[in-house]
C-alpha cells in the first residue's frame, strides 16, 4: 500500500514539474535549457518568475502528503536490511 502512494505522489510530482518546463521554455529555450541540464536552475526558474510558476508550483506540493504517507506505510523501503 505504501508503494502505491509514493507512486502517486512521484506522478504528480513529475506531472507538475513537466508544466514548469513547458513555462521555461515558453519563456526562453535557455531557460528550458538550463530547466534540464543545470541543478538548482528549475528552483531559480521558479523564484524569478513566481508570477508564471506559482500555480503549478503549489499543486506540486501536494505531492508531499502522498509521500509521506507511502513512507509511514512502508517502512521496509527507507532500511536497506534486505541488501
Amino acid at each position: 500500500m505504501g508503494l502505491f502512494f509514493i507512486s502517486i505522489g512521484a506522478l504528480i510530482a513529475i506531472f507538475y514539474s513537466l508544466i514548469i518546463l513547458v513555462k521555461a521554455f515558453q519563456t526562453s529555450v535557455l531557460w528550458g535549457l538550463g530547466y534540464v541540464l543545470v541543478p538548482f536552475v528549475a528552483l531559480i526558474f521558479v523564484i524569478v518568475h513566481w508570477e508564471t510558476a506559482k500555480k503549478p508550483f503549489l499543486m506540486s506540493l501536494i505531492s508531499l502528503p502522498f509521500c509521506f504517507v507511502g513512507f509511514a506505510l512502508a517502512p521496509e523501503i527507507m532500511t536497506s536490511s534486505q541488501l
